[in-house]
């Protein structure tokens, strides 16, 4: 009973998503979409078998704000880069960076503040060297821009999530 009190909140919201998907309050939607979303709600914890710990608000409140900064600052930076054109000579190229956090919670936050930010894509990781490889669209400062994910990111995720 606990567990499909669990699932209520998810079941209601895919519910409601397979309604308007559909565009129908007809009984045989109602009943098809409750019965879809009850069975996927109470698969779902199944295909997250580790729960995440989220410890450090202030430190998560302290990250969010240096993300929003950054992700300011670089929206500048690529919009003075595009209007510059080859006059700015950006050099694109990929950069290796070596990572200490191996929490899956961590590296799927981390991948998301480095895709958020413009000018930066996750290209890759390796999970047995632990290496975050990075497309970078101006790399005129490696050692900078690794110790800005190192120190910036990481550091407060692993005090986050670990």
């Amino acid at each position: 009973m606990k567990r499909l009190l669990r699932a209520l909140p998810l079941a209601c919201l895919l519910l409601i998503l397979w309604l308007v998907l559909n565009d129908s309050l007809s009984a045989g939607h109602l009943i098809l979409g409750a019965v879809i979303a009850l069975a996927l709600a109470l698969l779902a914890p199944i295909l997250r078998p580790v729960r995440a710990r989220l410890s450090h608000p202030l430190t998560a409140l302290r990250l969010a704000g240096h993300v929003a900064a950054d992700i300011a600052r670089s929206n500048r930076d690529v919009g003075l880069l595009i209007l510059r054109g080859a006059r700015s000579g950006a050099r694109p190229g990929f950069l290796d960076i070596p990572l200490r956090i191996r929490d899956p919670h961590g590296l799927a936050t981390l991948a998301c503040i480095v895709t958020f930010t413009p000018g930066t894509v996750w290209a890759g990781h390796d999970p047995d060297s632990n290496v975050l490889t990075l497309h970078v669209l101006d790399l005129s400062d490696p050692q900078g821009l690794t110790r800005i994910i190192q120190d910036r990111y990481e550091r407060p995720l692993m005090e986050i999530f670990e």
